[in-house]
């Protein structure tokens, strides 16, 4: 298969981490703000507000609730809308945004609620804005946010070498059409082990920011 070129792997394991990392810096972003506000707005949160949290809360649990075949398909539409193609690897962007959304969406939601409530407590009668309590609830769960990121990040790739399998490229592109289809074991056999040391790699380098973060 060679290195460069099309269906080369140089090609394919660029595209699977454009993928991952392109889609998490959005879909990441817009899942941590939307966690974020899930507490906030929470009944007994700072800004309690129950019209708010419940929108977010449904919009949330329905995204999660799509399987990510599906979301490919439903979204195709929009995605050509949007980047001018229904296939390739930037048409792939918006689906497995709208995917990591919603399940870092509850990672962050999880963790923000287990925090210490008295350190929140503590800020707020010591006159915190919005801001201020925003850094405290984002520094004091650092570490375990740091931790789903880990795990968003590697559900993602799974995400994206399905992507792949259906038109957009990458790792799981290589092992589909260039492997399994044409029975070539050894392709898809080479695809799975760059699968599994990406993976490997991107769990190494968030255990090692969990510890090197942690105050425990």
């Amino acid at each position: 298969m060679g290195w460069s070129g099309q269906a080369g792997w140089g090609t394919a394991i660029y595209l699977t981490l454009y993928m991952t990392f392109v889609s998490f810096l959005i879909g990441g972003l817009l899942g941590l703000v939307t966690g974020l506000f899930l507490v906030l707005t929470a009944p007994g949160g700072v800004l309690e507000n129950r019209v708010l949290y419940w929108i977010l809360d449904k919009l949330t649990s329905i995204f999660r609730a799509i399987p990510f075949i599906i979301l490919l398909a439903l979204l195709s539409p929009f995605s050509k809308a949007i980047v001018g193609t229904g296939i390739g690897p930037n048409a792939a962007l918006v689906p497995l945004s709208f995917a990591v959304f919603a399940f870092f969406a509850r990672q962050v939601q999880v963790v923000l609620a287990e925090l210490d409530g008295g350190v929140i407590e503590a800020a707020q009668a010591s006159g915190a804005t919005f801001w201020d309590i925003v850094w405290v609830y984002l520094s004091e769960g650092l570490p375990d946010l740091i931790r789903v990121t880990t795990v968003t990040l590697i559900s993602l790739v799974g995400e994206t070498a399905m992507a792949g399998a259906v038109g957009a490229g990458g790792i799981g592109n290589v092992a589909i059409s260039y492997g399994y289809q044409r029975f070539n074991n050894d392709v898809t056999f080479t695809a799975t082990l760059v699968i599994i040391l990406l993976i490997f790699i991107i769990q190494f380098v968030g255990d090692f920011l969990t510890k090197k973060l942690s105050h425990k």
